[in-house]
């Protein structure tokens, strides 16, 4: 890795196809994708921080979910803003195993985390009583950490992997970062094992979770139906819907790229890098407006907020005036 990284250098193709009128609007609209991003997440965890009422595990689950959604979007945005803005497309073999190695690992971050937010709704809804003593925040946080080292083990031996791999033809990768599939079909020689070993840890990453999100909410409506108390079938179905949108968004297009690819449904390379540029931001920043729209504390504190600053300029300008 050491030798190879001195004479390769990479060339992200960011959008194959895209006119060059169209660099300086497309890394406009990615910086206000990244500052949109940024600041609703960072919103997020400071709230989930500084306020001691969402010291609970769903929130914790969420604070978690935007920090692997910042540290995701500053280690390739700022990258393919550069590569638009100023035309800087080159990355060595080092800054393109290092965004290989995040890519992979926050996006499995993401997925162990969603079902975490699945199996707290399950605990909640089907075992009420015994939901305080088993989702406690010291499991929940011990559970997090668990799921942000053990996403690690498989991206750093698939980055260390994808390292090794000899490089000697077209440098040009046909995306806007790093990712697996576009990184090995530039390897040359005999790299079968790592393509197959890839995608298939790649779609047990992706299908566990998503499987057991599936189990676990069937169970949760079929215990919803069965319930006697038929009037907080309401507010129950209200509290599941902002995790029913994270994994909409989150899991839905995944799933239909892999489905695809197993179905042998090719897409150009324009669709795909487009695919995988809307389903990896539009979540980042779309989850945390579902948390202020659909989640009661969030919504109680940032309305109190927003109140408390409208008082505070009306008293200033009242002030001005006297």
């Amino acid at each position: 890795m050491i030798n190879q990284s001195d004479v390769v250098i990479f060339e992200l193709i960011g959008f194959p196809g895209l006119p060059p009128s169209y660099h300086i609007l497309v890394s406009i609209v990615m910086f206000f994708v990244y500052m949109m991003a940024l600041s609703v997440n960072c919103a997020v965890m400071a709230l989930v921080i500084w306020k001691k009422t969402l010291h609970q595990p769903m929130y914790i689950l969420i604070g978690n979910l935007a920090l692997s959604d910042i540290l995701f979007d500053t280690i390739t945005l700022p990258k393919v803003i550069a590569m638009y803005w100023f035309g800087d497309s080159s990355i060595t073999l080092v800054g393109c195993m290092f965004q290989l190695f995040f890519v992979h690992y926050l996006g499995s971050v993401d997925s162990f985390i969603i079902m975490l937010m699945a199996l707290d709704r399950y605990v909640a809804i089907c075992r009420p009583l015994r939901y305080p003593s088993i989702i406690t925040n010291r499991f929940t946080a011990g559970i997090c950490s668990f799921s942000w080292v053990f996403a690690s083990i498989y991206a750093f031996v698939n980055a260390i992997w994808h390292a090794q791999a000899p490089y000697c033809g077209s440098r040009k990768i046909n995306n806007c970062f790093c990712v697996n599939m576009a990184v090995s079909a530039l390897a040359c020689g005999d790299i079968i094992l790592l393509k197959k070993t890839s995608f298939s840890v790649a779609m047990v990453i992706l299908l566990l979770p998503f499987s057991f999100i599936l189990f676990s909410y069937f169970v949760i409506i079929l215990t919803i139906c069965l319930s006697v108390r038929h009037e907080n079938l309401q507010k129950t179905f209200y509290t599941c819907t902002t995790h029913l949108f994270i994994i909409a968004m989150y899991y839905g297009p995944r799933v239909f790229v892999y489905i695809s690819f197993l179905f042998n449904v090719s897409f150009s390379v324009e669709t795909s890098v487009l695919l995988l540029t809307l389903y990896t931001y539009l979540p980042h920043m779309a989850n945390p407006l579902i948390y202020c729209l659909r989640t009661k504390e969030i919504k109680q504190i940032v309305g109190k907020l927003l109140r408390t600053r409208l008082r505070f300029q009306i008293e200033c300008s009242v002030v001005r005036e006297r």
